[in-house]
């Protein structure tokens, strides 16, 4: 089967995001990287994508002029991965899928609602695929623990606990490191820091293994360090349509936690549990029984695990694997074969409804507000 091209936008050489792309995208044969704008210095941006492979004439420097040159290309590129800072997101999302490109966003996938129903609605209009980079609900034992849930093996989900806390950012002697800073910056990030940057993907994973949707939410944000405008805590009550319960804990300054993003999910008839520093593990007890270790690999896996799984039982599978299930995914369906756990636009605008509802919340003191975007009320 031949390759697909790709493009990427964004991700050059420092970058965080960059590198598990480029491993993600090429590491199943699935996508072949022929163009690239990959850094905000033009000629930086062509200096690197050469260096990485990307012939001259498509070592573009800036995402437009990679849009004039792939355009009328009759080997333009099948996908575009948007990895630049967040508030360019949408007007380079919404000018790729006007021409007719699909497009891989990064999280959030815009700024505001408004934006991201806008995108909604090009996509659907266009019928390209708009992806969001919810890279976590790739792992194999995440798509486990959706199929148990749909299959029945908790029961009804009572409630959902999730965090994604770490303490990297808990040093105020290093508040104005730009790594760091811009990410409290509103004019960079938005209405939100913490929970827009690592609390949206804890909010999608549990409706992801729900596969619920959030309803209302009430919220908590505090900014430990004064300097900063936006929240570095944020604690979130929802519920869900279903009835699920759901509580929320997101920090940067939780020192002593390293990655800190885990789920547990309470059923009437059993629980799961999975945290991404042992991703290949779902710890599930049943009501009444004993304590197992689902293993990655191992036999009897539903058949999304079994599908997303690489190496043999014991190997660890990373990161950068799980974002390669997600071009997994993109892949098969950009050729027609639809998977129904590739995070869609749709996803990216519940987040970012959600992320306004939070902060509407918080300023209110807590008060309970409507979470969903207007579009899907």
């Amino acid at each position: 089967m031949a390759k697909l091209n790709w493009g990427m936008i964004g991700g050059g050489e420092g970058s965080q995001i960059g590198p598990a792309h480029r491993l993600g995208a090429q590491a199943d044969g699935h996508f072949a990287f022929v163009a690239g704008a990959l850094d905000h210095r033009p000629d930086a941006g062509r200096d690197y994508a050469q260096r990485l492979g990307i012939a001259a004439d498509r070592a573009y420097g800036d995402w437009r002029e990679m849009l004039e040159g792939e355009r009328n290309r009759p080997d333009r590129v099948d996908l575009v991965t948007v990895a630049t800072p967040n508030s360019t997101h949408f007007e380079i999302t919404r000018a790729f899928l006007e021409a007719g490109f699909h497009v891989l966003c990064e999280k959030p996938m815009t700024m505001t609602v408004d934006e991201g129903e806008e995108i909604v609605r090009t996509a659907r209009r266009t019928g390209r695929i708009c992806a969001v980079n919810y890279c976590y609900s790739a792992y194999p034992m995440i798509r486990q623990a959706r199929a148990m849930v749909r299959a029945g093996e908790v029961g009804r989900v009572r409630l959902v606990v999730t965090n994604f806390s770490h303490g990297h950012h808990g040093d105020a002697t290093d508040a104005d490191n730009p790594r760091v800073r811009w990410r409290y910056d509103p004019a960079m990030a938005g209405v939100s820091g913490q929970f827009a940057d690592c609390g949206i993907h804890a909010l999608h994973m549990a409706s992801f293994i729900c596969d619920d949707e959030v309803e209302r939410l009430s919220a908590d944000f505090a900014s430990t360090i004064p300097s900063r405008e936006l929240e570095d805590d944020a604690m979130v009550n929802f519920r869900m349509t279903g009835g699920t319960v759901g509580r929320l804990w997101t920090s940067s300054v939780a020192i002593g936690r390293q990655h800190g993003f885990d789920i547990q999910v309470f059923g009437e008839t059993g629980g799961l549990r999975w945290a991404s520093e042992q991703p290949n593990q779902l710890i599930y007890t049943p009501v009444g029984g004993r304590t197992q270790i689902i293993e990655k690999g191992e036999g009897g896996l539903h058949d999304e695990a079994r599908r997303l799984s690489r190496v043999a039982i014991a190997h660890p599978e990373g990161f950068p694997l799980a974002v390669a299930n997600i071009y997994c995914d993109l892949a098969d369906a950009i050729r027609g074969e639809a998977r129904d756990g590739l995070p869609g636009a749709e996803s990216g605008l519940r987040s970012m409804a959600a992320v306004h509802a939070a902060v509407a919340s918080a300023r209110a003191g807590g008060a309970w507000v409507d979470a969903r975007p207007p579009m899907f009320r």
